[in-house]
């Protein structure tokens, strides 16, 4: 449980998990990871379903509130697609949704698995229904994607993680741009992972897409950690300039968000918290995570003392 001395950033929704197996409309072996994002007067969350057989495909779910009451459809909303996208044969996961009102759609990057390893798709749609596939946009091994809702300078941007295969050289979040959201270019490291004995050393990743603030955009990443009874996945805080994306303005010292709670110590993965969501309305957010890669859940918190801790504690070094 947490320390009642210190005020927690974020709040647990004493409904939690808000989402599990047992609530889905047909067999699988467990839900996690969801996308968010408004659509009409729902609250919808785009699932990763794992099933039985190991391979994961998006289901979408809706709720008036964003937490109860989920009206999740009956099968696979996008299922994967091997046969006319081979790079899908294992699955796909992971997703993260940004509506871009400029071409009045919603974009959803994933993470397909391939045969060589995972890789970042994209596919676009105006109503959860139906689905444009662009396909493969990072080659393997790359996850963790995300859009800007914005161009900049006329292109499109990208945050995602590549992972090099040279030992000991770091997993860190970059930063692409596009004019097309199909090729993609100009690809530079943003956040780095830390070095030594930091939470976030070695290996982070971009949680939810970036969310516009009025002191820039702002990120909630995962640190991992790996320690002698396995891996730490905990959250962090980082601000973008809002004209250049490339311009990192702030980074937290400490993480904001850890597995605490049994739904996120114990599960298929424990000691995770995975948010691949979040929605903000005025200063109020809704972050949707997986805990443990079991289930999902619910945190909130206010935007206004996000920016404010993290001027608090700031330390890019």
């Amino acid at each position: 449980m947490s320390d009642t001395r210190f005020k927690e950033l974020f709040a647990r929704h004493g409904a939690n998990p808000i989402i599990t197996a047992r609530d889905l409309p047909y067999q699988a072996n467990a839900v996690f990871n969801a996308a968010a994002t408004r659509c009409g007067d729902d609250t919808l969350l785009l699932l990763r379903v794992e099933d039985r057989c190991g391979l994961s495909h998006l289901t979408a779910a809706r709720s008036r509130d964003g937490v109860t009451d989920w009206r999740i459809d009956e099968r696979p909303t996008l299922p994967a697609d091997p046969e006319n996208h081979p790079e899908e044969i294992w699955g796909i996961e992971d997703p993260r949704i940004t509506r871009i009102d400029e071409l009045d759609l919603w974009a959803v990057v994933y993470t397909a698995y391939s045969r060589g390893g995972p890789l970042v798709s994209m596919a676009t749609t105006r109503d959860f229904k139906t689905f444009e596939r662009k396909g493969v946009v990072m080659p393997p091994e790359d996850k963790d994607a995300a859009l800007f809702p914005a161009r900049f300078n006329g292109r499109w941007a990208m945050l995602h993680r590549p992972v090099p295969g040279c030992a000991g050289v770091g997993a860190h979040i970059w930063i692409s741009f596009s004019p097309d959201l199909k090729h993609w270019g100009d690809h530079k490291i943003l956040l780095p992972a830390r070095k030594g004995g930091w939470w976030d050393a070695n290996k982070v990743g971009l949680s939810p897409p970036p969310l516009r603030t009025e002191k820039g955009w702002l990120i909630l990443y995962h640190g991992v950690r790996n320690t002698a009874s396995g891996c730490i996945y905990r959250l962090g805080l980082a601000l973008l300039d809002l004209e250049d994306p490339t311009r990192l303005l702030a980074r937290a010292d400490e993480w904001v968000f850890a597995p605490e709670e049994i739904y996120e110590t114990v599960g298929d993965v424990d000691k995770v918290v995975f948010p691949c969501g979040w929605l903000a309305e005025e200063d109020d957010i809704r972050m949707y995570y997986g805990g443990a890669d079991k289930c999902i859940a619910l945190a909130t918190a206010r935007v206004s003392e996000l920016l404010d801790w993290l001027e608090k504690h700031n330390q890019q070094d």
